[in-house]
């Protein structure tokens, strides 16, 4: 399963980053996504609101039921209650911000796809050696694209996902770069633009970087 899933990640390269927003504007951010073929989402976990993880697991679930052809997972992963909520509400990967073993572990355990945040070698090595399916570069867009180049040299077996600062002017460039898939929050998740009610021109956004993911 576990491989399914992270060929999955692979495949479609783009996955959305929903964060503090819920129920029916969620419903309809999906929904104009979905319309420009996006086929992940990640519902984070607020760390600064007491009822994140009843908030988080009815987010997931409402995705799951009403987009059949999506995987979802969870963010800002961090304990192992986060994890048990994720297999719960019937995700199936967990992104953290940060390599935390414990959290890890107890994802893989529970059979989701594991991926942790790293920044430093010694960090992606260790991510990779608990078990990590794969690992999130944060943040990736201040970081540059030189520094995966150059990390890949000697740390070739890992897989990456790449967060913070993707948009549709550099993505491919992210890809070619080495990145299996970007995680991507401003340009899909606009507030001004959802605010708006345009979400003709979210479809549009998502079709650009699904294309991009098509063509890289």
């Amino acid at each position: 399963m576990n491989e399914k899933v992270v060929k999955f990640i692979e495949d479609n390269k783009v996955l959305v980053i929903c964060r503090g927003l819920y129920g029916e504007d969620l419903y309809k951010l999906i929904s104009a996504l979905n319309k420009g073929g996006i086929k992940m989402a990640e519902v984070t976990f607020d760390q600064a609101d007491p009822d994140a993880i009843e908030k988080t697991s009815s987010a997931i679930k409402m995705i799951k039921e009403n987009f059949p052809d999506m995987k979802v997972g969870s963010g800002t992963v961090t304990c192992k209650d986060h994890v048990t909520a994720t297999k719960e509400a019937g995700g199936e990967f967990c992104l953290s911000p940060n390599v935390d073993i414990e959290v890890i572990k107890a994802t893989k355990e529970a059979g989701l796809v594991s991926i942790p945040g790293a920044l430093t070698p010694s960090e992606i090595i260790a991510a990779h050696n608990a078990g990590a399916d794969i690992v999130k570069i944060f943040p990736a867009g201040w970081l540059g694209l030189r520094y995966l180049k150059d990390i890949k040299g000697p740390i070739n077996n890992v897989k990456f996902l790449a967060a913070a600062g993707v948009n549709e002017e550099n993505f491919a460039d992210f890809l070619k770069a080495g990145y299996c898939s970007a995680g991507i929050s401003g340009r899909l998740l606009d507030k001004k633009v959802i605010e708006a009610g345009d979400y003709e021109e979210l479809t549009r956004r998502a079709k650009v970087f699904t294309e991009i993911a098509l063509n890289n």
